[in-house]
């Protein structure tokens, strides 16, 4: 029988083994996905097998997809230890204010009188869950300096506006918050859940938020698509 000392030197052990393990596990596929997300922005010409249409739908998923570019990042990946992506990152592989951002479905736009980038849109009746009210959550729409990239018809205070699925909502920006820290071209797209008195939940839990794959048609779970970037398979 080993030692004390010894028997905690291999629960140290373990426990070390353990830690590592999980820490691969949690970070694995946004590291996969990042050389591919790096080699498309800065050669988008030469990797359009990855893109997909602002408009196109994938077999008959709900949802029509919100903007061109490649999806690079999916619900659930890890890029610190403890935190998962509420929703997806679509990069558009263009400079500021050139990329459209569209309506994945009919419903009411709100737009927070503070809000420089983002806008949320309450669809009442969830198309996967028919009497329950989801939230589609569009943000980065603005520069470094938080110069908007909305859409006109939606300035801050907006509330409630009701608009069709393909509505253009604005242009994919590289708003952070700082601008020291641009995060790079791309439209962040989530699904939030509601909080049963009419209000959206903070996007930024993802326990908040719905996974995106059943209503696009295509492998946006991070714990399923470990490495692959999504595209709607042909012949759907």
């Amino acid at each position: 029988m080993p030692s004390p000392k010894k028997l905690v030197g291999f629960i140290v052990i373990g426990a070390l083994v353990g830690l590592g393990f999980y820490l691969y596990q949690s970070m694995r596929s946004s590291a996969a996905r990042g050389p591919y997300v790096m080699a498309y922005i800065n050669s988008p010409s030469e990797n359009q097998q990855y893109v997909i249409q602002a408009g196109s739908r994938c077999g008959s998923a709900p949802f029509i997809f919100p903007t061109t570019g490649m999806v690079g990042y999916l619900w659930g990946d890890s890029f610190k230890v403890g935190t998962r992506h509420q929703g997806i990152d679509i990069f558009a592989g263009t400079n500021v204010d050139v990329t459209p951002v569209i309506s994945a479905y009919p419903g009411y736009l709100t737009r927070l009188p503070g809000w420089k980038s983002s806008v949320i849109e309450r669809v009442p009746d969830d198309p996967l869950n028919p009497g329950h009210q989801i939230w589609l959550y569009y943000t980065h729409m603005a520069d470094p300096n938080g110069n908007s990239f909305i859409a006109p018809d939606f300035p801050p205070g907006t509330s409630e506006q009701y608009i069709e699925a393909g509505t253009v909502l604005g242009h994919q920006g590289d708003y952070s918050g700082d601008p020291n820290n641009p995060v790079g071209v791309h439209l962040h797209f989530s699904i939030d859940k509601d909080d049963g008195a009419g209000h959206f939940m903070n996007e930024l839990d993802i326990n908040n938020t719905f996974d995106p794959s059943p209503y696009f048609g295509l492998a946006l779970n991070a714990n399923e698509n470990s490495d692959k970037i999504p595209v709607c398979e042909s012949g759907k």
